[in-house]
């Protein structure tokens, strides 16, 4: 069954991760996400739709689009398709953490058989996201590639996300380029303090390490986020915040979708994606 670990993994009475169920085919368009994931260690969940579930790989370092940069993704469970547009706060268990939705859009492949690509371990596709567009391939390896865990490759999880060379590749880090959600245009703060940072920060799990600072210093920013929600700002302040405000949206990417098709699924894009492509036009 196509979503069995995907299920095993989780209690959905204490997550609230949806459930899902394999998805009825939509036509020829198909649609990706990528999830910018702070759980026990910060990775981006690349995920690519087919046969009515979300393949998935877990990316430590986030895709690069230099073409000479090959970046380690490690194939996971399936996910619901439903699961594609989830971003908030996975409050104990598997997965415990801040999942924020990094990037959403459309792909096709760029092989004829795309299960007879996936067994030989070598998937090209174009994708036509908001941060991520062109040609990519997703290649299998055999575990010795750097980064990779020793003896982590007979199961075949081991793959390389790489970018073609393209009028899309380059040598900006994306990831720190375009750090924010698609979806609310906020950062793992702002998703945390919209869900009871003070709560969460009682119940979740321990870290140590880098992870464990970054959390601890996401938590703080989201419980002063979360205190000063509805209070009255002075004219003074509120004209300084605004002017933060139009300086960090100046700073963003200018991002805009590479594909005019419309579908059920592209209609449901945020609306916060499109406004924020929308300013640098």
């Amino acid at each position: 069954m196509a979503l069995e670990e995907y299920r095993r993994k989780r209690d959905f009475k204490k997550t609230p991760e949806p459930e899902g169920k394999v998805a009825a085919p939509k036509g020829p368009v198909r649609f990706f996400c990528v999830q910018k994931h702070l759980a026990t260690q910060l990775h981006y969940d690349f995920r690519l739709e087919h046969n009515g579930v979300l393949l998935s790989w877990a990316v430590p370092k986030g895709p690069s689009l230099d073409p000479k940069t090959k970046r380690l993704a490690m194939k996971v469970e399936d996910h619901p398709v439903d699961y594609g547009e989830f971003e908030g706060v996975i409050p104990e268990g598997y997965g415990a953490g801040i999942v924020l939705l990094w990037d959403v859009g459309t792909w096709q492949p760029d092989v004829t058989d795309i299960d007879a690509a996936l067994k030989k371990g070598d998937l090209k596709f174009t994708l036509h996201g908001y941060k991520l567009k062109g040609s990519w391939v997703l290649v299998r390896t055999g575990g010795r590639y750097p980064g990779a865990r020793a003896g982590a490759s007979p199961d075949g999880r081991s793959w390389l996300l790489i970018k073609h060379r393209d009028e899309w590749s380059g040598d900006v880090d994306i990831t720190e380029f375009a750090p924010k959600s698609v979806k609310s245009e906020g950062d793992f703060e702002d998703i945390l303090a919209a869900d009871m940072p003070a709560v969460w920060m009682s119940n979740r799990p321990a870290r140590g390490g880098d992870t464990g600072a970054t959390l601890a210093k996401i938590i703080e920013r989201a419980i002063k986020l979360k205190d000063t929600q509805g209070k009255p700002a002075k004219p003074a302040e509120k004209r300084i915040r605004t002017t933060e405000t139009v300086g960090a949206e100046l700073a963003r990417p200018a991002i805009k979708p590479a594909t005019k098709r419309k579908t059920a699924r592209s209609a449901r894009v945020p609306a916060a994606a499109a406004r924020q492509t929308s300013r640098k036009k």
